[in-house]
């Protein structure tokens, strides 16, 4: 019975190699860190991971999480409201509240089980939501689910968002969701502005802020803080696998009637097993560690800085703006998908890690290496990685 499928299976994968769009995972045999190594064997410097304050195998953070791990158990086999929330859980909860400025949190076991579950319990078919069209997959997926009408304009485009909700006028309640920094192009969303259409035709607003939280922000809350709007958007969603120490984990943090009715209604929390004690006693550390000082952030900007001028004095095309994410484009070039590919695994033969990313990562013709600092790269590693960047760049004709 399987063969016709297990054909039809064989030709997709066939022409995805073909277009150069094939996704091969590489293993690492050491922790995530600045300097990794690969299944070959060889020592390579890391420039592709969301390890934006190094949190991944700081001492501190490990030592948080092997406490969590003896002090609260493996796991808790069960769900939060049958017997799966424990004193741990609570903390972290009321630290990412008062951390984020919202009244309350409630934890996911990642992000993208976050924005699952936000959606469909509080829009009916009577109300509508409206989505900036670069949104990550987990926000698309999470407002699929929903019966809510479904809007959505072009990104970060106000006169956009401002015809849909026009358009989104009729509906009972209205919700704009956006990223806070999307993704693939380091780009940071004008979330006053929305809060300024969101207060003339009454919608509420939702701003996943994965690659933002602990370090965007004069603190470090994230671009509603960025942006001067603190107090204006009514729900927040953000990843612990990420800045806040890069294991797994999310949240959605917000007005207090609705986190309490997220808890009542929202499927992923109900039915999924509570978050790890390790993970949940390491976030907490994290947070403890960023009220503390703005030295990460501080060194993250400036290794930030320092790539990004380098990179466009070298002769390659970025996507302007001041975020660790730093996509050096390839769409204006020939055979672009491929070359992206390319220039990923000539880099890591020169002792780069990087990934190239097409379609249907990115639209097609806008292929990209993402490259991502860290506040653990050290400049001399920065200015090593440039040098390579040049190098490839001039070997492949990309500059």
């Amino acid at each position: 019975m399987y063969g016709r499928f297990k054909d039809h299976m064989e030709t997709q994968l066939r022409q995805i190699r073909e277009r150069g769009l094939y996704k091969k995972e590489r293993v690492l045999e050491t922790p995530q860190g600045v300097e990794i190594r690969t299944e070959s064997g060889a020592k390579v410097l890391n420039f592709c991971a969301n390890n934006y304050l190094g949190f991944c195998n700081d001492p501190r953070v490990m030592a948080a999480a092997n406490y969590a791990f003896f002090r609260w158990g493996f796991g808790l086999a069960s769900v939060r409201f049958i017997c799966g929330t424990q004193k741990v859980h609570r903390e972290l909860e009321s630290r990412l509240a008062e951390f984020l400025g919202m009244d309350d949190a409630i934890l996911y076991s990642s992000a993208f089980d976050a924005n699952g579950g936000v959606f469909e319990p509080l829009l009916d078919e009577t109300c509508a939501i409206v989505s900036d069209e670069l949104n990550h997959a987990s926000i698309i997926d999470g407002v699929r689910l929903a019966k809510a009408k479904r809007f959505v304009y072009r990104n970060n485009r106000m006169d956009d968002l401002e015809d849909q909700l026009v358009q989104a006028r009729e509906a009972k309640f209205k919700l704009i969701a956006t990223d806070g920094v999307f993704s693939m192009d380091g780009t940071i969303a004008q979330v006053d502005k929305i809060c300024d259409l969101a207060d003339r035709y009454e919608a509420l607003v939702l701003v996943d802020d994965s690659h933002a939280t602990g370090f965007i922000g004069p603190t470090g809350r994230g671009t509603h803080e960025h942006c001067g709007v603190m107090d204006r958007v009514d729900l927040i969603v953000t990843t612990f696998g990420k800045a806040l120490g890069g294991a797994s984990g999310g949240c959605v943090a917000g007005r207090r009637e609705i986190i309490e009715f997220l808890r009542q209604r929202s499927r992923p929390y109900l039915f999924s097993n509570s978050l790890s004690p390790a993970i949940t006693g390491a976030t907490v550390e994290v947070l403890k560690i960023l009220g503390e000082s703005a030295e990460l952030r501080e060194r993250l900007m400036s290794n930030t800085r320092l790539f990004r001028d380098g990179i466009e004095r070298a002769g390659f095309r970025i996507v302007p703006g001041i975020h660790p994410i730093v996509p050096v484009l390839f769409g204006h070039l020939p055979d672009d998908a491929r070359l992206s590919q390319d220039f990923a695994n000539a880099l890591l033969d020169e002792g780069i890690y990087v990934i190239g990313f097409s379609y249907p990562v990115v639209p097609v013709g806008k292929s990209r290496i993402r490259v991502q600092i860290s506040a653990a790269h050290m400049p001399d590693q920065i200015a090593f990685a440039l040098d390579k960047f040049r190098l490839v760049g001039r070997k492949l004709g990309a500059i």
